[in-house]
């Protein structure tokens, strides 16, 4: 990849990354590091990486960064006794996107980096399979698990509010 290629990898792909990384750690900052490790790793590897493959190579390496970023960050979190509890998080008054939101945040990374790149971003099964190097059957079979499992959320959360 020449160095105008990379400059134009970076001027298509970036607001996409970045808006993919954000939605699944809804940090700005810890979002923008991601990014831009992402791209410094292209420039390492720009003469082995063809221009037609950046995009993927891009959300395959945020992927990966976004998983042990969340690993790194559980682990840090299991110790710190402030980390406030869901349920104390959510009110009568969210709106559903909030909600959603919350409910998201439950799900396993793998299941929730495919419900973003397919409901968020419209990338279609063959190309988050190649994203995220698996078969398009898991891709469905996650997307199908995740919606199951936040419908299920969605359910409880109306069931408890009709109680109280």
């Amino acid at each position: 990849m020449t160095r105008s290629e990379y400059n134009k990898a970076v001027e298509i792909h970036s607001g996409r990354l970045y808006g993919y990384v954000l939605k699944c750690l809804q940090d700005s900052e810890d979002a923008s590091d991601i990014v831009q490790d992402s791209f410094e790793r292209l420039w390492n590897h720009r003469k082995s990486v063809d221009f037609d493959k950046s995009k993927s190579w891009l959300f395959t390496t945020a992927h990966n960064a976004l998983i042990n970023f969340v690993k790194k960050k559980s682990r840090m979190d299991f110790y710190d006794e402030n980390v406030p509890e869901r349920a104390v998080m959510i009110q009568n008054n969210f709106e559903l996107k909030e909600i959603v939101d919350i409910v998201t945040e439950t799900l396993p990374q793998i299941q929730k980096s495919i419900l973003l790149l397919r409901d968020m971003e419209g990338y279609n099964y063959k190309e988050i399979a190649e994203l995220l190097d698996l078969s398009e059957a898991q891709v469905k079979v996650y997307l199908f698990r995740a919606r199951r499992k936040i419908k299920e959320n969605l359910t409880q959360f109306v069931k408890f509010n009709e109680i109280a």
